[in-house]
């Protein structure tokens, strides 16, 4: 699409920075729930407070404005008032995915200078403390009673870690939790405020660390104008209501637990509802206790939250947004279908840069723009461009996406600005697409593309057919190495429940929607159990491409003992 002039998003009512965005809050909804856990709940008023009362002691240890923060906690209020705390005294935030193995953590934590850990000790199996002696050896002989900040080799930039309950290390210093609720100790009052004066909307606020498509990891880094802004706006077009109470499992580290969640529901006083580990079971109750307006979950969760045996007794009545509804027989809780947001976002976008709005929900899409992804957010400008050649294509026509705008990162953490940026400031997504009259389609990533017999296929092109067919439920698109045509395109299917699909059939209806080239020469009926999904809850590609890989190579039995076919 061609560039266009950008247009200016709207303008939250307090500086665009965390401790504006809290103090707002707290001014405006003191006493409405925050966040809320199965065993615990925080008012706005106590976030303010706690989170406050939490930042003099980072101060009285030695962060200030700029220090490198990791935040290692589950879902839940630690989490919440950790962040709040660092980001309120401009120290930068960074969010450390609890799943890492020791190997994992320690790339992590060398790469983004990681200078104070606030966390826990340990979550479900994962024990972090002894990890980190994996990783530096030399803490496991740092003498008793040690309180001076740490000079570990293996780990440079690291000074201090600290923890929310007990240590049983003497370089970990514990009982970080215990007493927020008290007066304020340690520096002035005056030094707080000055210290939450002194952070500005291009100060950077938190380094979100991704995978890329190749696996390496990217310290997205992100200001503080950037989240306030965009989640402010995120807000607006979504419609979001005072007091909306949205249920989710998605993990804060990522952007879409922070900002799409967290953040958007600071601006309207909302709650966020979680849980440190999913289970369907205490999920549907906590939803159903805590009255939940919004549920959102990726399609394995929603999936274990439908099939669970208290689904059809759980009074889900209060839910009427979200995504819950996306893989729900008609009939079922929530009743409003129309309900959805469509959106196209990444981390390096602060989070969706494409926008299906409330009030084009609320009629539906024209039947020619089915399957869109909305359009361009305000002050967010998009080009689809050839990637070959990096010139734009015509109107309707499929090519890479580039961005730029507003809730653009700052750039990538230990890399040049000229090897994350073109020369005129728009960032290569690697993400393929098309805009028809303002209307934006999302066609597949770059490195997705299934090359056949010298043609490209779109794998989500694939699969928004398939899934639009009455009779599938899920559809995955991949491509199986194939000696003379490159690859093939192989199409993995699950039928609803109680329903029998003919391979040959889908394939004939595919045909008649699709050009020859991306009809899949193999499908694949396969079971709910066959399906493997990432912690993230998002289908592992790279696992359902050595699944396809298997099938095409000769029969194999599904995980729930049924015959796959093709």
């Amino acid at each position: 699409m061609p560039d266009r002039a950008e247009t200016c998003p709207s303008e939250p009512e307090f500086v665009a920075t965390i401790p504006g965005l809290v103090h707002a809050a707290t001014t405006r909804f003191a006493d409405a729930d925050c966040i809320v856990t199965p065993d615990c709940r925080l008012s706005y008023g106590q976030l303010d407070a706690h989170s406050r009362a939490l930042a003099a002691r980072l101060v009285s240890l030695g962060v200030g404005k700029g220090g490198r923060v990791g935040i290692l906690f589950p879902n839940g209020v630690a989490w919440v008032v950790a962040w709040a705390a660092a980001a309120r005294i401009g120290a930068v935030v960074i969010p450390i995915n609890t799943f890492y193995t020791a190997p994992e953590l320690g790339r992590f934590l060398r790469h983004a200078d990681v200078q104070v850990i606030v966390g826990v000790d340990h979550f479900l199996h994962h024990d972090y403390l002894a990890r980190l002696e994996l990783i530096a050896p030399e803490l496991a002989h740092v003498p008793p009673r040690a309180d001076g900040p740490l000079f570990a080799p293996s780990l440079p930039q690291l000074r201090r870690v600290l923890l929310w309950g007990e240590s049983s290390r003497p370089w970990a210093v514990g009982d970080l939790g215990v007493g927020l609720d008290a007066a304020l100790s340690g520096p002035p009052t005056e030094v707080l405020t000055g210290l939450e004066e002194d952070v500005t909307p291009g100060d950077t606020a938190v380094v979100i660390y991704t995978s890329g498509s190749t696996g390496d990891p990217k310290g997205v880094v992100l200001s503080h104008g950037a989240l306030v802004r965009h989640s402010h706006n995120l807000a607006r077009m979504s419609a979001l209501e005072e007091g909306t109470r949205t249920w989710t499992p998605m993990p804060l580290f990522w952007v879409g637990g922070l900002v799409f969640t967290l953040l958007r529901l600071l601006h309207v006083g909302g709650t966020l509802i979680t849980q440190e580990v999913f289970e369907p079971g205490a999920a549907l109750r906590l939803i159903s206790r805590e009255r939940a307006t919004t549920v959102g979950a990726w399609p394995g969760a929603s999936k274990a939250l439908i099939d669970h045996p208290d689904f059809a007794t759980t009074d889900l009545s209060s839910v009427t947004r979200g995504t819950l509804h996306e893989i729900l027989p008609d009939g079922s809780h929530p009743s409003d279908p129309t309900l959805a947001i469509g959106a196209l976002g990444m981390t390096e976008t602060c989070g969706p840069h494409t926008f299906y709005t409330i009030a084009e929900e609320a009629v539906g899409a024209p039947e020619e723009y089915r399957g869109t992804f909305g359009h361009e957010v305000p002050g967010v400008a998009h080009r689809i461009v050839n990637p070959e050649t990096g010139r734009d294509v015509a109107e309707g026509e499929e090519g890479e996406v580039l961005v730029r705008g507003y809730s653009l990162m700052l750039g990538m953490y230990k890399r040049e600005r000229a090897d994350v940026f073109d020369a005129d400031g728009w960032y290569h997504t690697d993400d393929r697409g098309l805009f028809r009259d303002g209307w934006f389609f999302f066609t597949g990533r770059q490195s997705d593309m299934i090359k056949t017999g010298g043609s490209n296929v779109a794998p989500a092109e694939v699969e928004a057919c398939l899934v639009g067919m009455a009779d599938v439920k899920l559809a995955f698109v991949v491509g199986v190495p194939h000696l003379e045509r490159g690859e093939d395109v192989v199409a993995l299917v699950v039928p609803w429940a109680s329903t029998e699909v003919d391979p040959a059939e889908l394939r004939r209806r595919v045909k008649e929607q699709l050009s020859s080239y991306k009809v899949p020469r193999h499908t694949f009926v396969i079971g709910d159990a066959d399906v493997p999904w990432l912690p993230s809850m998002k289908a592992d590609r790279r696992a359902l491409a050595a699944l396809a890989a298997r099938l095409v190579a000769g029969p194999v039995r599904s995980a729930d003992g049924q015959p796959a076919t093709g």
